[in-house]
């Protein structure tokens, strides 16, 4: 349904609050970069064939975006002034449409002695996940205001934003004599939904200015979803769900190399159910206002500021309503194929890695590795994913009782800060049992 309102300059305070508030919705985004927070490698299967039966602790975060500079993103997640260059950083690189993913994730998990075919797995873990596209214009907006819109149209349509957090208890086993040689791991996890923001705009969400900025129209197209706002801490139960794990690994002869070994694997196969004190909105809306000059969104000063009020706006501009719904979480794929060449002490990792329900692009990396006695040290590329590029390395200490990796698949953000957003960090900690 399609609504306006016109406002003659007597309502300027009214005007004011509406704009503001427009703003603040635009801004909102912005808010959940201080949740930081997206899907990991299956960890525990993967390191199964250097670690064996074990107790294990990983923690990982990875970020990355095409359309923003790493000092922008530090500035969003750990606070901070944001000036005028570090804004042009990042404008210089947006495409039309603008991808961002953030990671964070920690878990321990052992895996125990089962029989000669296999072991049981048993492990807990934290998921935080956050995944976005964004405009080029719905960026210019939040980040500069209107000013740049004069007589023209914003266009904020076909951009979302997805922030979740949720904790696990996985149960499992890792068969590692199929066909005598291969590897079958399965596991299933239990979720404990704690936090979950939606945000979706349709196609013809936009906001029009005027020449003179005395006329504003905010087309209002989207859904959004949040859970529980009263309860949102660590032992919040928001939701609950289940997900699944799949392993496989094979080794094989080739023609290239010594060896060979394959590995599929693909985690997060999930869902999460959302309670009935979860809130629903949605709204197709023209609201549009005359009647009071706005320059600029982003720098209005007025007493009705500390009158606002961000709940009392989405109910005026949406149909609000309470339910429990289901949502999918992001299920990560990955494929490697190992080639073993010489003694084994190099071999060389092509792989492919795609992330569903993440407006994630599909992701190609090449890993060369050199082992010398108890270390293996690893260089990476990739191209895809959330950022375009990636390169990074990583170091592990194999020793009868320890298992130690540490490492980063982006480091190209820490080198050219003005240039990428791209950061990950990566810890594996075990210990051995026999």
């Amino acid at each position: 349904m399609k609504t306006q309102l016109f406002l003659s300059k007597k309502n300027k305070d009214e005007f004011i609050k509406f704009s503001i508030k427009i703003s603040n919705i635009i801004l909102l985004l912005n808010c959940f970069y201080s949740n930081t927070v997206f899907a990991q490698y299956n960890t525990e299967f993967l390191n199964y064939r250097n670690t064996g039966r074990s107790i294990c602790s990983d923690f990982s975060i990875d970020a990355g975006s095409n359309g923003m500079s790493n000092n922008l993103a530090n500035k969003l997640i750990w606070g901070g002034y944001i000036n005028s260059e570090i804004k042009k950083e990042s404008s210089q690189h947006l495409n039309k449409q603008n991808n961002l993913g953030i990671n964070l994730n920690y878990n321990i998990s052992a895996f125990y002695k089962g029989n000669e075919k296999f072991d049981y797995l048993i492990g807990i873990k934290n998921q935080e996940i956050i995944n976005s596209t964004y405009s080029q214009d719905l960026f210019n907006l939040i980040f500069y205001g209107n000013q740049s819109f004069k007589n023209k149209s914003a266009d904020i349509g076909n951009c979302n934003f997805n922030s979740l957090k949720f904790q696990e208890i996985k149960f499992g086993a890792m068969m590692h004599k199929v066909d005598t040689i291969g590897k079958i791991g399965i596991s299933v996890s239990f979720i404990k939904g704690e936090n979950l923001f939606y945000l979706n705009t349709n196609k013809l969400s936009s906001l029009y200015t005027s020449v003179d900025g005395s006329e504003i129209i905010f087309n209002s197209n989207f859904n959004m979803a949040l859970s529980d706002a009263t309860n949102n801490n660590l032992i919040s139960f928001n939701g609950m769900g289940a997900s699944a794990d799949i392993f496989f690994e094979t080794p094989y002869k080739s023609k290239l190399g010594k060896n060979s070994i394959l590995t599929v694997s693909a985690n997060n196969i999930g869902f999460i159910h959302w309670n009935n004190k979860s809130i629903k909105y949605s709204s197709d809306s023209s609201l549009h206002f005359i009647g009071y000059k706005i320059n600029n969104l982003n720098d209005l000063k007025d007493s009705t500021i500390n009158r606002l009020n961000k709940d009392s706006l989405l109910r005026n501009l949406s149909n609000e309503r309470l339910e429990g719904f289901n949502m999918n979480i992001p299920t990560n794929l990955i494929l490697i194929n190992k080639i073993y060449f010489g003694k084994e002490l190099f071999s060389l990792s092509t792989g492919f890695r795609y992330i569903f329900n993440a407006n994630y692009k599909p992701y190609l990396f090449i890993e060369p590795e050199y082992k010398l006695k108890n270390l293996t040290f690893t260089l990476h590329t990739g191209y895809g994913g959330y950022a375009r590029f990636n390169i990074g390395a990583s170091i592990i200490l194999n020793t009868e009782n320890w298992f130690i990796k540490f490492g980063s698949n982006s480091l190209q953000g820490f080198i050219l800060p003005k240039s990428v957003f791209a950061q990950a960090l990566y810890l594996t900690f075990a210990k051995k049992f026999k």
